[in-house]
């Protein structure tokens, strides 16, 4: 089977909803031993469920990933792992001018600082085990311009230029690491701010937001887990060092 991670054990962050979770209910499917990595408990149990009820295997550990001490504690209760997805992450809107010291640092605590966390621990195991993948979920916003996302963008140009040193520091230790750089993805997220920001306006600001995307609509959720699935997989193995944005032409085309 192509794309098969039979008994590949997975971290996954984040894995509680969005993106994350379609990448822990994706690998499941191919056979991977599932850990998710969450700091909503309730979140954590549905993803399991979710992957149990569809015959796959997962267990879940609660953690925030800016707390390099429960990331150590974490890191060393699961042992082995093949995989590494840094999905967990905050948004944040605003520019430089008006996002204040806290939404700043909290921004970066989670993406910046939690994403480091978790290769910190993750890569000494790879190294000893002779090999590991690693991927990121970076965004767009760490590749052009977007209003309004200062701080974000700040955090995912960090997530991107860290993929781009730990694949050149660690090539030659059999471990592998990509990015993925979504537009914008339909997820949870994006209909709590409509509806916080929009209320009664949800379904207009939708269409507004999907046309932003020379394709006309917003990424999928599966559609991002299919790519991660990919650069995961052993189909993969000649791939380190690079970013893939999905983002319905929105870099090239949205002239």
């Amino acid at each position: 089977m192509m794309f098969s991670l039979q008994q590949q054990q997975a971290v996954i962050t984040g894995a509680g909803s969005g993106i994350g979770k379609a990448i822990a209910e994706t690998f499941a499917r191919q056979g991977a031993v599932i850990h998710v990595v969450e700091i909503n408990e309730e979140h954590a149990k549905q993803t399991v469920e979710s992957i149990e009820a569809d015959g796959g295997k997962a267990v879940y550990h609660i953690c925030d990933v800016s707390d390099q001490d429960q990331v150590a504690a974490v890191f060393g209760q699961i042992g082995h792992i093949d995989i590494l997805v840094n999905s967990a992450g905050v948004a944040h809107v605003g520019t430089a001018a008006n996002t204040s010291a806290e939404d700043f640092e909290r921004v970066f605590n989670v993406n910046v600082k939690g994403t480091y966390n978790c290769l910190h621990q993750a890569i000494p195991q790879f190294m000893r085990q002779g090999g590991g993948v690693i991927l990121n979920i970076a965004s767009i916003a760490a590749l052009v311009g977007i209003p309004d996302r200062f701080a974000y963008s700040m955090s995912k140009g960090a997530v991107y230029a860290m993929t781009l040193s730990v694949a050149r520091d660690y090539l030659q230790q059999g471990i592998r690491c990509n990015s993925i750089s979504p537009a914008r993805v339909h997820t949870p997220f994006v209909d709590g701010f409509l509806a916080k920001h929009y209320p009664g306006k949800e379904k207009e600001m939708f269409a507004k937001l999907s046309a932003t995307q020379p394709i006309g609509r917003m990424a999928e959720t599966r559609e991002v887990a299919a790519m991660a699935l990919y650069l995961c997989s052993k189909e993969a193995s000649f791939i380190s060092g690079n970013d893939y944005p999905i983002d319905g032409g929105f870099i090239k085309l949205n002239n």
